[in-house]
């Protein structure tokens, strides 16, 4: 019986990788309603057959795997038919509109006002006199755009040349060095002890994480305070 469930978990988890991979990478601010539901049944169908004696290992994977593929054939149906993809992903929806808040589409969406206000502070927004649109998005998300008068002050609006920076690498991760880092900015271990060495740092072992950037150089955290 141990083996048994030892056998379906392996392969559960082999089948939901494999299954995930299938389906691409999604943040969870990308998540649909559609999404949410497939996640939840694909997990139900690994959960319920490895304590079941009578499915197999096989039985298993072979569930996971029709559903993973049934739902990449409507995923390629959805990218490839806006009937599907309206009915499956669901559309998003204009809050407000030159200024204007549209009342029937908070209703549609059960949308409260202190909701929305509370995802316009997420953004930075105070009042509503500052959103000239809003979208709620199809995985809940608010996108929204200020009047212009309403922007920060940008180096561009005031016709300032600012030179663009190229992001931090992380070099160090917990004690260890992080080899595909070096390889980015094109780097060995020798090098990265020695400049480590010159920022006043002798034991890799002791450095909770180093970024480092053209621009700025490094930015090191240790364990000792």
């Amino acid at each position: 019986m141990y083996l048994s469930i030892t056998i379906k978990m392996v392969v559960g988890l082999v089948s939901l990788l494999t299954v995930t991979r299938l389906l691409g990478k999604k943040e969870l601010s990308q998540v649909t309603p559609f999404d949410f539901v497939y996640a939840v049944v694909l997990g139900g169908i690994i959960e319920e057959t490895i304590y079941d004696d009578k499915v197999t290992p096989l039985e298993v994977a072979y569930s996971a795997l029709l559903w993973g593929g049934l739902i990449y054939i409507i995923e390629i149906l959805a990218k490839k038919k806006n009937f599907f993809r309206s009915i499956l992903k669901g559309s998003e929806s204009i809050i407000v509109k030159n200024g204007k808040l549209n009342v029937k589409e908070m209703q549609k969406n059960h949308l409260e006002m202190e909701q929305l206000r509370t995802m316009l502070r997420q953004k930075g927004i105070f009042s509503m006199n500052e959103v000239k649109y809003a979208y709620l998005e199809t995985n809940g998300g608010l996108s929204v755009m200020r009047y212009r008068k309403e922007d920060p002050v940008t180096p561009g609006m005031m016709e300032m040349e600012v030179e663009d920076k190229e992001p931090s690498i992380l070099l160090i991760d917990e004690g260890e060095v992080v080899e595909s880092g070096l390889k980015m900015v094109g780097k060995d271990g020798g090098w990265l002890k020695e400049s480590i060495r010159k920022e006043g740092f002798n034991v890799i072992k002791e450095i909770f994480c180093a970024e480092w950037s053209e621009e700025e150089g490094f930015y090191i955290v240790t364990y000792k305070k």
